[in-house]
């Protein structure tokens, strides 16, 4: 219930990730997030907007905007919002790799340049710390 909080308007990504989000009450003033269009009912009275049951933005039959890329699908992430989840073979920047993410060549690059500069530096700056 947001009716008594003074906003003048909602900001962007305030509800991003809120899947589950059934029934929200909003001053008269502000529109439901998403728009109307997010909601299944929409109602009015004197002091507040009522937004009912969010509508599932991937199933409706309008096309969407931002469609996902292939190798992906529609997954809801809030009010109006969508996500494009990669399938289970895929990953990376619009989910275009094949295969897993190579987990064990990435964190041996990164121990072994991590453990290395830590060295080099220890090296270099160590017999400055040896002051009297």
């Amino acid at each position: 219930d947001l009716t008594e909080n003074p906003l003048t308007t909602l900001p962007n990504g305030s509800f991003l990730g809120f899947i589950h989000l059934q029934s929200l009450a909003v001053p008269l003033t502000l529109e439901c997030p998403g728009g109307s269009d997010a909601w299944q009912n929409v109602t009015v009275d004197r002091s507040s907007r009522l937004c009912q049951e969010q509508r599932n933005p991937c199933n409706s039959s309008v096309e969407l905007a931002w469609p996902c890329p292939e190798n992906s699908v529609c997954a809801p992430d809030g009010p109006g919002l969508i996500q494009c989840l990669c399938d289970n073979s895929f990953h990376g920047y619009k989910c275009l790799r094949e295969g897993t993410f190579p987990m064990l060549l990435f964190g041996g690059i990164l121990g072994t340049a991590t453990v290395s500069l830590s060295l080099l530096l220890w090296g270099t700056q160590r017999r400055k710390a040896k002051t009297p």
